[in-house]
């Protein structure tokens, strides 16, 4: 299904592209935007538009069958925000440039060592051969490799490692979120249940007969075995034994019966869709928060996920306002700019910022 949607994919870009291309003897390649000089063709967009579609592809139902025109509804969605993407890597990666960064052919072998043993590739032929599958050769490997360290490098130089977490910011989401460090009251029950359709002959039959359950369970009784023996659940075969399961996930009706149950005890006769159920509490985990100190790593993490995100933000903001960025397609630069809104559109006030 995936490479059946690369090829229509694939067809559709060519379609268009030979709607709007001149003879060839003209114009070898079609520039979409300039970077600092540095430029974003027609054949490269189809690309990234590919490589994107088959991403798409793995969410696709295979039943569905996506038309060409769900096809180019999805080109269209895709497609401004891999532009801010280019865009941005452009600028990350000339900056990385400009700051002297290089893959070493040393680095270079290592990471195609790691990738042959990750991918249980034993030789140069069947490394190549995968390289081919992917339209790919060593040349373009390492160029993207290079690329993608550049990009990393520079993030890592010029804005996680400018990045400072104080205590009050950690005490701060802490309090704010004490909800995330919480962990809901699990429990393991254990069930009886006298099948009755609602309405049947034999319903009020079935009522004294979960009644009469529940008063043998009471004068001492083996749940586990009554539930072997009488129920009409497929949990009999565990002794009436559902869970763990989270407090939370139960139906409103049974957590009210359920939560205030201590261990061994037991609910009323409940009245169900499929007949009268019986309930008792095996076990349960109570609700616990963890202290500032328990949690703490885990606030670390997150308030520095938050402060990357917004430091990111700011400093690509200024890397394009630095930069000469000329598009040559009119349509593509609306695209461009209404994504790019979106991307620094305000966000929500954050914890950090109260």
């Amino acid at each position: 299904m995936k490479c059946n949607i690369r090829r229509r994919a694939a067809a559709l870009l060519l379609v268009g592209a030979a709607l709007v291309a001149t003879p060839r003897a003209e114009i070898i390649e079609q520039v979409l935007v300039k970077v600092n000089g540095e430029i974003f063709t027609k054949t490269d967009l189809e690309a990234r538009q590919v490589t994107a579609l088959r991403a798409l592809g793995q969410q696709v139902d295979p039943a569905s069958k996506p038309s060409d025109a769900q096809l180019k509804k999805m080109v269209d969605d895709v497609t401004p925000q891999l532009l801010v993407s280019v865009v941005d890597e452009l600028l990350l990666v000339q900056r990385g440039k400009e700051l002297g960064y290089t893959l070493s052919d040393d680095q270079f072998k290592n990471i195609v060592d790691n990738i042959r043993k990750e991918n249980k590739i034993e030789t140069d032929e069947a490394f190549q051969a995968a390289l081919k599958q992917e339209n790919m050769t060593m040349a373009d490997l390492r160029r993207s490799l290079e690329r993608q360290m550049m990009m990393s490098r520079v993030t890592q130089s010029e804005v996680v490692g400018k990045i400072a977490v104080t205590d009050e910011e950690l005490h701060r989401y802490y309090d704010a979120h004490l909800k995330d460090f919480t962990t809901v009251p699990v429990v393991t029950l254990r069930e009886v249940l006298i099948a009755a359709s609602a309405g049947s002959p034999g319903e009020s039959d079935a009522k004294r007969r979960a009644d009469a359950i529940r008063e043998r369970a009471l004068a001492g009784e083996s749940f586990e075995k009554l539930a072997a023996d009488l129920s009409d659940a497929p949990s009999r075969a565990n002794g009436g034994l559902v869970g763990p399961l989270s407090l939370e996930d139960l139906a409103s009706a049974v957590r009210e019966v359920v939560e205030p149950l201590k261990v061994g005890e037991m609910t009323p006769v409940l009245r169900t869709t499929v007949g009268y159920q019986l309930l008792k509490l095996d076990s349960s985990t109570p609700k616990q928060t963890k202290s500032f100190d328990q949690a703490r790593e885990q606030v670390g993490d997150k308030v520095f996920e938050e402060k990357q995100a917004v430091e990111s933000r700011k400093y690509l903001e200024k890397l394009r306002a630095q930069s000469i960025i000329e598009w040559k397609n009119s349509d593509l630069q609306k695209a461009y700019e209404a994504a790019l809104q979106k991307v620094n559109a305000p966000k929500p006030a954050a914890p950090l910022a109260q």
